[in-house]
């Protein structure tokens, strides 16, 4: 059994501690509140429960992911964990859990898919759900919180024997240094490898419908405006076992028809949840904000549509010129090392 621990890096509020009672429930635990003697947290699960104060930033949580990035980058490997957000004010609960789940990420951590809770000052952001669950905002945020360490105690990886593994761009060839790269991953690649350009397609963005509408098509694993997206995204998803996403960097934003896509699975997330699907990415910035591209993945698609987060789930580097991303400094090795992780994420 691994060794369970709660990060704690701020005093937290009589709500945050009845967030972690839920979520935790009878789990035995230890308490890492500072970075000063932090333990060997490799292979563990974790739980970061952060109260947040006016400005959004834990300088306690902060210390703690720098003593850890000095320790290397495998410093959490094995590690699996999860997250609750506590504010008494209304902003930096999403991009809070964002950082954490990307920093950790980078340090080998995994995410089960939607691995955190978040609570706003006045917990309005619970307000949708209320249809949902007719209860009070608070006992909705406590009902989360016990989902959330339930379905993290149980979570199991299912590897397969022959994975398929679906790419999905927006980019041209003959310019694109982002499908350079991932040509350079999907030569060492083992099992079905699917990829769809859907920028060969007119790709409509979401524009929330209504939704009894939203759920009528999404039932039929359809959404109401058709097109490529229902006719071969949607059934490339349900049959994939990795979905990798190759974003090139255009103004530290993922570029509109990839945009429009990830909107559109909402359709298909009313029938389907996708907490067996492992994400991957590959990003290619010209200059450098690969890091908010990965967060916006990381909060799109595995904070909000469940895909599961495996450890060191993106690919980053720097090209800017047509063709210079084979100039990069070891890519080679880099994109064959990326390749192997996603191979033993995946495959039996």
């Amino acid at each position: 059994m691994k060794d369970f621990f709660l990060v704690l890096p701020e005093k937290p509020s009589p709500f945050l501690e009845d967030m972690i009672n839920a979520t935790l429930s009878t789990t035995n635990f230890q308490i890492i509140d500072n970075a000063e003697n932090l333990p060997n947290l490799k292979s563990s699960k974790i739980l970061f429960a952060v109260e947040l104060p006016i400005t959004g930033i834990s300088n306690n949580l902060n210390n703690i992911f720098i003593e850890l990035f000095n320790r290397g980058k495998n410093s959490l490997s094995g590690a699996e964990a999860i997250v609750l957000i506590h504010s008494n004010y209304q902003l930096f609960t999403k991009t809070t859990a964002q950082s954490i789940i990307f920093y950790a990420n980078l340090l080998g951590c995994r995410f089960i898919g939607r691995p955190m809770v978040e609570a706003t000052g006045n917990l309005n952001n619970f307000i949708p759900l209320k249809k949902v669950y007719n209860m009070p905002l608070d006992k909705i945020c406590l009902h989360l919180c016990k989902d959330l360490g339930e379905r993290f105690n149980k979570d199991n990886i299912k590897k397969v024997e022959n994975p398929n593994i679906l790419g999905i761009h927006s980019s041209d060839r003959k310019t694109s240094n982002t499908l350079t790269l991932w040509d350079m991953v999907k030569v060492n690649l083992k099992g079905n490898i699917k990829e769809i350009n859907i920028g060969n397609g007119k790709i409509l963005d979401c524009i929330g419908c209504p939704y009894k509408t939203c759920k009528h098509y999404g039932m039929q694993s359809k959404c109401f405006y058709g097109g490529i997206v229902v006719e071969q995204v949607y059934p490339a998803i349900l049959e994939s076992d990795a979905l990798l996403f190759i974003c090139p960097n255009y103004n530290d934003m993922i570029s509109a028809n990839i945009i429009a896509l990830i909107n559109r699975l909402t359709a298909l997330f009313r029938k389907t949840k996708f907490y067996d699907k492992t994400l991957f990415s590959i990003i290619v910035s010209g200059h450098s904000g690969g890091d908010a591209l990965a967060k916006q993945l990381i909060s799109s698609l595995n904070i909000n549509k469940t895909f599961r987060l495996p450890p060191y789930f993106s690919l980053m580097a720097v090209a800017n010129d047509k063709g210079t991303i084979r100039k990069v400094p070891d890519i080679e090795k880099k994109a064959y090392e990326f390749s192997r992780n996603i191979n033993e994420e995946i495959k039996k």
